[in-house]
């Protein structure tokens, strides 16, 4: 690390809920200079650094977004400025939050760096709907997937081989996942879950099929995660 550079942390803010950060990630932000945050990260998170100086970065799918190059230099730029430099990324920074190329950006510059993990959105969203991501004799296996690609790429169209499927950024993605799903003999009953806003206080979730799944999604005001497989099958209630 060059002697007049700061520290940057790369921060997973978790799935929305303020009190999902860990303690860490909380400390750091009470601590830093200026936290460079995406747009999914909520007001209440960031209600945790007062003192620091904030600067939204995008990073929303669908919507206008800072290039990753401009984030990446920005990075550069406010490690040669500040003593403690935050990137809060929502969710976990290793899943789906393009880490590499930020990793590669501070490495290339010389810039010290450290990571602290944050809960994925898929794990926040099995715990609001109660429903396990595996299950003993029907799901040993998880995938963690999206469709969504780098700008000029063509969309990933292979299924995951897993038990429990579970896809990041859905809406119209899912239902074409679902369309090839069936395409490829999985049974149209197959449970499916989908969770909007995981965590926050308009969270909704709806449990349908895969063939009603195929058939499409209601227009959606915030993220969309779809778990799909035979664990998010409505467990059998309890006798009282």
């Amino acid at each position: 690390m060059g002697p007049s550079h700061g520290k940057v942390y790369l921060i997973g803010a978790g799935p929305g809920a303020a009190d999902l950060i860990t303690v860490r990630g909380a400390n750091l932000l009470a601590k830093a200079d200026v936290v460079l945050y995406d747009a999914l990260v909520t007001a209440e998170m960031l209600d945790l650094c007062p003192q620091a100086l904030k600067i939204s970065v995008g990073k929303r799918s669908g919507q206008r977004s800072a290039a990753q190059e401009h984030i990446n230099e920005q990075l550069v730029e406010c490690a040669a400025k500040y003593a403690l430099v935050v990137r809060l990324k929502g969710g976990d920074p290793m899943l789906f939050g393009r880490a590499d190329e930020e990793l590669n950006a501070l490495e290339s510059a010389d810039i010290d760096y450290e990571i602290v993990p944050g809960i994925t959105t898929a794990l926040a969203a099995a715990a609001s709907v109660r429903q396990p991501l595996t299950k003993r004799g029907i799901a040993r296996s998880v995938a963690l997937f999206t469709s969504s690609t780098a700008p000029g790429e063509s969309t990933d169209t292979r299924i995951p081989e897993c038990d429990t499927l579970v896809q990041y950024m859905g809406g119209r993605e899912a239902m074409l996942t679902a369309q090839r799903m069936l395409a490829a003999n999985f049974p149209g009953d197959l449970p499916v879950i989908i969770i909007e806003n995981c965590s926050r206080p308009d969270e909704c979730s709806k449990a349908l099929s895969l063939n009603e799944l195929s058939q499409g999604l209601p227009a959606s005001t915030g993220p969309v995660l779809v778990m799909m497989g035979e664990a998010m099958r409505a467990r059998p209630k309890s006798g009282t």
